[in-house]
């Protein structure tokens, strides 16, 4: 049976708080979500990212570090955009606006609501530099991501299109802007 929702960590394991998403997959394997969802650590594999977004979930989230402006450890619950022919599809990588438009150049059912859990990075490494580890902040964010997944995933379980639960105490907010993926434009559904 095809599960009804993805949770897809995504990230560099060995690029300091890139590794954000995989660090939150790693936690749940001592907090499991409930049945019907299926939980992986994708790393740097976008292709195979693609592949399983068009399994006929209803609902994926994906768990990522993203530069978005907030303090380091910032969680945002981002509504992903529908790709819209603008952005060119890419079979390597972990850019997430670039691996939608991956599954919609691969497939031809349309693809599941995507969401976004995005945690704001302290560090990451410039150029080829390697370096592993989460910053103090992100580190810290890993627990507060299961507990959102665990407020998040139930609601979506029961209506995969309804609207978000409110996910804790805003750390961070200001006025609501049309959903976008963490790379292209400020703003999302909630900040914490």
């Amino acid at each position: 049976m095809t599960p009804r929702i993805l949770v897809a960590g995504v990230g560099n394991i060995f690029l300091a708080d890139d590794a954000f998403g995989p660090e939150v997959i790693r936690a749940l394997a001592h907090r499991p979500l409930p049945p019907g969802v299926r939980v992986r650590d994708y790393g740097i594999r976008g292709l195979d990212l693609a592949y399983d977004l068009l399994a006929g979930c209803a609902t994926a989230v994906l768990v990522d570090a993203a530069p978005r402006g907030h303090r380091p450890g910032t969680l945002s619950l981002i509504e992903a955009e529908p790709p819209d022919g603008t952005v060119a599809p890419e079979a390597h990588g972990m850019d997430p606006a670039k691996v939608l438009a991956l599954a919609r150049h691969l497939g031809d059912e349309p693809l599941p609501r995507v969401l976004v859990l995005a945690c704001e990075p302290g560090v990451l490494p410039a150029g080829d530099d390697l370096l592993g580890g989460l910053s103090a902040p992100v580190r810290e964010a890993v627990g507060r991501a299961v507990d959102a997944l665990h407020t998040l995933v139930p609601a979506l379980l029961d209506d995969p299109a309804g609207s978000l639960p409110p996910l804790g105490r805003p750390v961070e907010s200001g006025t609501p802007h049309p959903a976008a993926l963490p790379a292209t434009a400020p703003g999302g559904t909630q900040n914490r």
